[in-house]
């Protein structure tokens, strides 16, 4: 059975341990700037870089670091010193798409990743880049039929990285869109000096726009939200894209939290397994895309993996997700002899027959649905705030831990 590689978005250490536990085999991740998600609250420090390694070396998982925007004179330094750091981790590769980050990184012996921001969409450039990476994402907007092309021309034609490998293909499979080609959008830079192309996007494409005429008159538009497209989900055809003989399967989602890179890495997991064993079926792909819905989404549409010419646009401000969470408060102790862990709400209330989510640095992430809490050993229905209670949990709790109630759509509408 061929290997193909689950890579994990992660943006925090309950996101990594949420990767952990999901399955991925890779997980990348940015550090200080010089990445597409570089004015954002999600990533590492240099500092992390070798606990991050340890933590996925322990479970046989690759590490790879973003280093995928456009570079200017003034980042060089950055750029040698991240790459510098990124070697005496050992990371397992760099993802660039600058040829100044390319040519560092293998100058310094560190592996190279072709970032889908330099938009490789035929075999001929393949061939170039291959003097310089082992790893390249292809385009998002090629269709499966080209996709397989792409990689049938590379073991036909040896297309081989410096490791002296054949070349590894790697696709985006699900997340985020953008509505221009590779992510190159100059709208945030037109009306914000802020550029997408250097992780500053300021997400015009999200917003409503009216259409007007230089009379003042208003075109009737079918959606509002004209530039924001859906988001981009192939579990229910996962088969198809493996029969292409692509290597490498890219999650987005670096922003998102735990419960996204928990169920995404999941789902996707399974499907690949089913797919390489010769099981999948349309029943489980609709399932696993059921299972999806109900975590941080725009509503799905299938790319163009499929042909289409158009995108999808989303109808609405934010995520569609069937169910959300309500930050309740945090851990406080556990108690390893009875497996029961102490809590303390900040805010809200929690009844018996809730379902929470805990999430933390260590911990990663888990579920359960609270059967019975008890205050000052005394059994109680609900607790509020400020009030220290207790329950058991199926994994240990930390001080660092948080405390989420999930409410499902149904409850949401009710209220």
């Amino acid at each position: 059975m061929r290997k193909v590689e689950i890579m994990a978005p992660v943006g925090s250490f309950e996101s990594l341990q949420a990767a952990i536990q999901a399955g991925a085999d890779s997980v990348y991740f940015g550090i200080e700037q010089l990445n597409m998600r570089a004015r954002s609250s999600i990533n590492f420090t240099i500092e992390d870089l070798k606990e991050i390694k340890r933590r996925c070396s322990e479970q046989g998982i690759k590490t790879y670091l973003t280093l995928n925007t456009v570079l200017y004179d003034h980042d060089i330094n950055l750029m040698k010193s991240i790459i510098h750091s990124a070697k005496e981790a050992e990371v397992d590769a760099v993802i660039a798409m600058d040829q100044a980050a390319i040519m560092y990184a293998r100058e310094v012996g560190l592996t190279v990743h072709l970032s889908t921001q330099i938009n490789i969409t035929n075999v001929e450039a393949l061939k170039f880049y291959a003097h310089f990476a082992d790893v390249a994402v292809l385009s998002r907007e090629l269709t499966l039929q080209q996709v397989q092309m792409i990689c049938e021309s590379v073991e036909k034609e040896q297309v081989k990285g410096p490791s002296g490998e054949l070349m590894r293909i790697e696709v985006f499979v699900h997340g985020a869109l953008c509505m221009a080609v590779s992510g190159k959008c100059y709208l945030s830079l037109h009306t914000h000096n802020s550029s997408a192309n250097r992780g500053a996007c300021k997400q015009n494409c999200r917003r409503t726009y009216e259409v007007k005429d230089d009379q003042g008159n208003e075109l009737l538009i079918d959606n509002e939200y004209i530039m924001s497209p859906k988001d981009l989900c192939t579990v229910n055809f996962l088969d198809k894209i493996i029969e292409t003989g692509v290597s490498v399967l890219k999650i987005e989602g670096r922003s998102k939290g735990p419960d996204y890179v928990f169920a995404t890495v999941s789902a996707y997991a399974a499907a690949r397994d089913a797919a390489l064993a010769g099981k999948f079926t349309q029943a489980m792909g609709q399932e696993l895309l059921e299972k999806l819905e109900k975590v941080y989404n725009r509503g799905f549409w299938g790319g163009y993996f499929l042909g289409k010419e158009l995108g999808e646009w989303t109808d609405s401000d934010g995520s569609k997700a069937k169910r959300r969470r309500e930050f309740l408060g945090n851990g406080i102790k556990y108690f390893p002899k009875i497996g029961v862990g102490e809590f303390k709400l900040k805010t809200g209330k929690l009844s018996v027959g809730d379902t929470i989510m805990v999430t933390g640095p260590t911990t990663g992430i888990f579920e359960m649905e609270v059967k019975e809490m008890r205050v000052e050993n005394e059994i109680v229905q609900t607790v509020e705030r400020n009030i220290p209670f207790s329950m058991q949990t199926p994994q240990k709790v930390r001080p660092s831990d948080k405390i989420f109630r999930i409410i499902e759509v149904f409850e949401i509408a009710q209220s």
